[in-house]
């Protein structure tokens, strides 16, 4: 059998479903062909008469399925750094919202950037998740609150993915907050006009030009109401998008149970899903995407329902949630450490958490997130003893080398 690549001596965790964090032992190796893993197992395993047009020695490395980080904001224009200084003198993120901040400042900043300048503030950001085995990304849209600006965001975010050796996923988030100039008298009618508009004129004009794999909502007394959400859901669906929701995050607005119902990829945040909401996300099969980065920058002090989770069965992924705003966060490292230390997530947890499980909540299982035959060849391979190294180290990044998609 010719391999186009074959990495040897390697200790491998495949977080494959089946066996979790459990281990291939060195020597172990892992075959690529045309970009798609074709063997992963230990050395003596390997087909009797299999060559290779290269050979990589790991000298015992371990190797683990590139990372994947399901949830971010990666694309925006300028930054948030005063509203940082006003939560460190006490405003709460409503305060900084009502008063013009939040969202609708950086709304505001991106409406004024070009396609370019979007995609130049971007590369960084996304370079530094690189540099940390990071081989797929998620990237959702929800500044621009108009039409023309939601469609440059996204096409900027396809060309991250032109940019740089990695896999981006693209998220419509138009309904993420009220637009300044849809502000009136009466904020329900406000609201039920804008989603109106999204689901009628911004996600049909995006589907069209296929800018978006899936459709976000943003479920909060300062966003919009289970019904608007719904009606977006709907939307979604008629046009063969998955959907993915900000749920439960300031309050329990019963988010998670409505992701479920909608059988959602995933619900974000869930800092107040309550215990029928974890049960309902576990029986639908959505993920629950933990942020420890949003919760630890905003001081929060009510946490997902880790032990309700695990009682039902709920799948739980991590993520950044790089935005500028409340998660200015671009290490997935850093939130596996986040995790454990804030949310007590094992080291199985938060390792599955950036692999397996953030594969699933961007309903990418089948392609990435474990090392398994038929699947990309996406690979980190470590400088490390043991993979809790990876979850206990602060401001250490042992990556020694990314591949993607077998290159």
């Amino acid at each position: 059998m010719g391999f186009d690549t074959i990495w040897l001596d390697a200790r491998i965790a495949t977080m494959r479903e089946d066996v979790g964090i459990a281990t291939i032992e060195a020597p172990a190796a892992i075959a690529a062909k045309d970009g798609r893993i074709v063997f992963a197992g230990p050395m003596r395993d390997l087909p009797k008469g299999w060559d290779a047009a290269t050979r990589v020695d790991c000298a015992g490395r371990w190797i683990t399925p590139g990372l994947v980080d399901c949830h971010t904001h990666l694309v925006f224009g300028g930054d948030r750094a005063h509203e940082f200084e006003l939560r460190l003198a006490g405003a709460s993120y409503d305060e900084i919202a009502r008063a013009g901040g939040g969202i609708a400042s950086t709304v505001k900043a991106t409406r004024a950037a070009s396609e370019d300048a979007l995609v130049a503030g971007a590369l960084p950001r996304l370079d530094h998740l690189l540099r940390e085995g990071v081989t797929t990304v998620e990237v959702k849209s929800g500044y621009g609150l108009d039409a023309e600006t939601e469609a440059r965001m996204l096409r900027a975010a396809r060309r991250l993915g032109q940019e740089r050796a990695v896999s981006i996923t693209t998220t419509f988030l138009g309904a993420h907050a009220l637009p300044p100039e849809a502000q009136g008298a009466d904020p329900v009618a406000a609201k039920d006009a804008f989603i109106a508009k999204v689901c009628d004129e911004m996600l049909p004009a995006l589907a069209a030009e296929g800018l978006a794999d899936a459709v976000d909502a943003f479920c909060e007394g300062l966003a919009f109401s289970p019904d608007q959400t719904a009606r977006v859901f709907a939307a979604a669906g008629r046009h063969g998008l998955p959907v993915k929701l900000h749920a439960d995050q300031l309050s329990n607005g019963h988010g998670a149970r409505l992701a479920a119902e909608w059988r959602a990829l995933s619900a974000d945040h869930v800092e107040y899903t309550d215990e029928a909401g974890a049960a309902a996300l576990g029986r639908a099969g959505t993920v629950a995407v933990l942020l420890p980065g949003a919760y630890y920058f905003l001081r929060e002090a009510q946490k997902p329902p880790i032990d309700g989770f695990r009682r039902h069965g709920t799948r739980m992924a991590l993520a950044t949630d790089c935005n500028p705003g409340t998660s200015p966060m671009t290490s997935l490292l850093l939130t596996m450490n986040m995790g454990a230390t804030l949310f007590r997530l094992t080291v199985e947890e938060c390792l599955a958490g950036v692999t397996r499980e953030a594969a699933r909540a961007l309903g990418q299982l089948d392609r990435i997130g474990t090392l398994e035959s038929g699947k990309w060849c996406d690979l980190a391979i470590w400088d490390i003893e043991r993979p809790a190294e990876l979850v206990y180290r602060l401001g250490f990044n042992p990556l020694h080398r990314r591949v993607w998609r077998g290159k």
